[in-house]
């Protein structure tokens, strides 16, 4: 049984079926059964098949059902008949207090972000950190706790997380071209492999976030269109894509796997179906649900939102 209210279902080729009581997901040679009292939202990722019956039992117990792209894109949603209550949780979410949330968002964020950098230091037996920086990162998690206003998080957000980036760069081979964080075009195979992963990571959390039935749009630290997924997706990029990039920039990049044109990286197609895999397997989608859960727990119930990463 799922830990969640929400349900996914992924890939290609599941048939979701359904008696009275019992949702049934049969992919080729597997059987799972869940209890359709147990499912707040089903979420069909992909192309599978779904029964008339099977949607009518669901919404006729309570359950939306929500699709998507195979990528993680949201493309529509069926739920009962004069059903309010995702306007309601929309409502709760946006009268929480951003910054107390943005806070721990930010933290949680340098804090993985510190032990990448150290657990590289230790593999690797090489000082990563100049003088002054190590303390500096310990320092801005605390002072965090002190800051009083959205854009004074945003700042040293900003700031530590530059930092890190500048700093796990030192251990790259400089033939890469790889410095720092840049935005899109990539001009480097290392911030393109970055902006893959963090695509990916983007649709999984997306997915859950959703599965809540929580805004993806209405942020806790960050503002616009998914600006909710980007803040839940800061504390879990070091582990989830950044050990694995990092780690494929040391020690097995080569220059057949990307080719460079002026002002732009682009990765090759083997290598893109290379990473998928890579990531398929270093996206942790338990850590996601537990976090949007402990989110949806902290707006819904007024608990205290505690990111544990």
């Amino acid at each position: 049984m799922t830990d969640y209210p929400w349900l996914s279902v992924s890939g290609f080729g599941t048939h979701i079926k359904s008696t009275q009581k019992t949702l049934i997901i049969q992919k080729k040679n597997t059987l799972e059964e869940y209890p359709l009292d147990s499912i707040k939202n089903l979420l069909v990722i992909g192309g599978h098949t779904i029964s008339s019956s099977t949607i009518l039992n669901l919404v006729k117990n309570g359950s939306f059902i929500t699709f998507f792209e195979p990528d993680g894109n949201p493309i529509g949603i069926i739920r009962p008949f004069g059903d309010k209550s995702e306007t309601e949780i929309h409502r709760i979410q946006k009268a929480i207090p951003r910054h107390r949330y943005a806070i721990a968002v930010a933290q949680a964020a340098i804090k993985s972000r510190l032990s990448a950098i150290e657990y590289v230091q230790e593999m690797q037996n090489s000082p990563l950190f100049y003088e002054g920086e190590q303390q500096f990162l310990h320092t801005s998690q605390e002072e965090l706790e002190y800051l009083i206003k959205l854009d004074e998080i945003r700042r040293l957000h900003r700031l530590t997380t530059d930092m890190y980036y500048e700093i796990m760069s030192r251990n790259i081979p400089p033939d890469f071209g790889y410095r720092r964080r840049t935005i899109r075009p990539q001009s480097d195979p290392i911030n393109a492999m970055l902006s893959f992963g963090y695509a990916m990571l983007f649709g999984n959390c997306c997915v859950s976030l959703i599965g809540a039935r929580l805004d993806p749009d209405s942020g806790l630290m960050n503002e616009g269109k998914g600006s909710l997924v980007q803040d839940l997706i800061e504390p879990l990029k070091a582990d989830m894509i950044d050990r694995i990039v990092f780690q494929i920039a040391r020690e097995s990049l080569d220059f057949a796997d990307f080719e460079k044109t002026p002002g732009r990286c682009m990765l090759s197609d083997d290598f893109t179906k290379k990473l998928i895999g890579i990531f398929h397997s270093s996206i942790n989608d338990k850590k996601i649900d537990e976090l949007v859960y402990i989110l949806y727990n902290a707006i819904t119930n007024n608990n205290e939102f505690i990111i544990r990463y």
